[in-house]
């Protein structure tokens, strides 16, 4: 098996996901089209690109017709290069990076671009129709599976994790977000622009620095209500949260913690991380910021969702042949407040290792862009830090998780 070199990684700022957020206004191809040129401050013969793989979670409308194509297109790329889209929920971004880097370290590709996009604001979660099952009534037989938000809970529940202890690590995010956008840590960034070049996003739009831990005390509940509702569609007429209880019957109730403050926001965003083969460094002299050490996925249980990082996460150690202790820094998706306080209790990681520049509840979660994101976010602190490995990680609907080891050259 070969190397997968990181060449470069960028990002755009995260716009709101709303009519009035700052990158609405930009279709979905442009968005990720926008990235795709942000590669351009390195300099590589477009030509050689031999596919851009493309996370993209809802794939409809403006989203829909292979993405990943478009964009190439869009971004004004020769023809000859080739897209693709995949949808691994919330790993998407994560995912295409890492199929990019399983095609160039098997010397069967040597120039790949990996990343994905998001645009929350024109295309809302939801749009494909088909949720989290399909509409499969014998899968819901099966795994009782609910929404995000009830297995949030239900972890918390489970696993006893506070609401003060998810509104404390909110807080931390919003706080670390200030203190990187203050120090300019965000190294990967690219400004999204309309298409007569005016800047439209130069910075993250979501974050807000004026949050209290007090203040997020006070926020309600996002899920309670959801958990007691029964979809019309219900064939056994159980509640959502009687859904999650049938299938850990130990659980008397739901602590429905889980609120607007200490959950990932709703966003606008696309990301790119080019890789090379050890083959294409060495004939045309690039300079790489990284490489890929070992990638995993993992799978768990499907109602409670969100705990598959933990799995996902020993495997890829193993595969590195390394310990939690070896890592310098961690990027574990913040999708919940409870999922990174789970992986930190569960592989014993301090917090001062953790999303130290802020994570997706202040800024928040492109799906599909978002892992490609964290490569370049992990990269820029790796480098201000001098600090040499780094750990990405996410949970992922249905019961999934995946992570990714990068090292700095």
């Amino acid at each position: 098996m070969g190397i997968a070199y990181i060449i470069d990684a960028v990002r755009t700022p995260r716009g709101k996901g709303k009519a009035s957020g700052a990158a609405a206004s930009v279709h979905p191809q442009e968005l990720l089209a926008q990235a795709l040129n942000g590669l351009r401050r390195t300099a590589f013969n477009l030509e050689d690109v031999e596919d851009v793989v493309a996370g993209c979670v809802q794939q409809v409308g403006e989203q829909g017709a292979c993405i990943g194509r478009q964009a190439v297109l869009a971004a004004g790329w020769p023809d000859v290069v080739s897209g693709v889209s995949l949808n691994r929920f919330c790993g998407s971004g994560l995912q295409a990076v890492n199929f990019a880097a399983m095609g160039v370290a098997s010397g069967m590709q040597d120039l790949v671009v990996g990343g994905g996009v998001e645009s929350m604001s024109r295309i809302p979660m939801g749009s494909d129709g088909g949720g989290l099952d399909g509409k499969n009534q014998h899968l819901l037989e099966l795994h009782p599976i609910v929404p995000q938000g009830i297995s949030a809970d239900l972890i918390a529940t489970i696993y006893d994790v506070s609401r003060r202890e998810c509104d404390r690590f909110a807080f931390e995010s919003q706080q670390n977000a200030k203190r990187a956008m203050v120090e300019n840590r965000y190294r990967s960034l690219v400004p999204v622009k309309d298409l007569q070049g005016k800047v439209l996003l130069e910075r993250d739009e979501y974050p807000r620095f004026d949050t209290t831990e007090e203040g997020l005390g006070q926020l309600q509940p996002s899920f309670m209500a959801m958990g007691k509702f029964v979809p019309p569609d219900a064939a056994d007429g159980l509640t959502l949260d009687q859904r999650a209880q049938k299938r850990y019957p130990d659980v008397d109730a739901l602590n429905h913690i889980h609120t607007a403050g200490n959950s990932s926001g709703i966003v606008d965003g696309a990301s790119a991380v080019l890789l090379a083969s050890e083959r294409y460094v060495k004939e045309h002299g690039l300079k790489p910021r990284a490489k890929i050490i070992a990638s995993a996925m993992a799978g768990a249980e499907p109602v409670i969702m969100l705990t598959a990082p933990v799995p996902a996460t020993q495997r890829a150690l193993k595969k590195a042949g390394m310990m939690i202790n070896d890592i310098d820094l961690f990027e574990i998706n913040e999708a919940f407040a409870v999922v990174p306080i789970k992986v930190m209790r569960d592989l014993g990681i301090p917090r001062e290792k953790v999303n130290v520049n802020g994570g997706a509840i202040a800024l928040g979660h492109p799906l599909g862009a978002t892992g490609g994101m964290l490569i370049g976010t992990i990269l820029d602190e790796l480098e201000r830090q001098n600090k040499t490995t780094g750990l990405v990680t996410l949970c992922i609907g249905g019961g999934m998780g995946i992570t990714t080891i990068v090292e700095r050259v």
